[in-house]
């Protein structure tokens, strides 16, 4: 069996193996309301993610400046899921909920996320997901449109 890549952190870089998500069909079910819930193996998956978090946290495999930089950055996330087979399922079933998962563990919003990659890759006896987070100080959203810092009142300078 393959080895897996070994968990390291950076001041700007994370680098870390999860447990592969649950399938998109698994995260929710309807409630008697109607309402669109996570489900059981949704929830436990992402308590999973948070242990391995708090985990590698209280190991000292965390760089303190990295968990800094993770709620003031944009962040660029880096993802390879293993499967059992390369047909099991799609491939962004589980992004959204590993995306919540860590950067909710990693004290970021998501929304910081401005970079997604992902790939497919098949390892049978070991299914899990490879990750790398960059934080990035800074990015260009497009030639045409900059961000403007806020004024003090709150505002978007013009």
């Amino acid at each position: 069996m393959k080895q897996r890549r070994p968990t390291k952190s950076t001041a700007e870089r994370l680098c870390v193996t999860l447990p592969l998500p649950p399938s998109i069909n698994e995260q929710y079910y309807t409630d008697t309301q109607g309402h669109r819930r996570l489900s059981p193996v949704a929830l436990r998956y992402k308590a999973e993610v948070q242990r391995a978090l708090l985990h590698l946290e209280r190991q000292g495999v965390l760089n303190e400046s990295f968990l800094k930089r993770m709620g003031t950055c944009y962040l660029a996330l880096y993802m390879e899921c293993y499967f059992s087979t390369p047909l099991q399922r799609d491939l962004d079933g589980g992004l959204k909920i590993l995306q919540d998962a860590i950067c909710k563990g990693l004290g970021a919003n998501d929304n910081r996320v401005v970079e997604i990659h992902l790939s497919k890759r098949i390892c049978p006896q070991d299914p899990h997901v490879y990750l790398e987070i960059d934080t990035l100080d800074d990015w260009e959203f497009d030639d045409e449109y900059r961000l403007l810092p806020k004024t003090p009142e709150g505002q978007s300078q013009s």
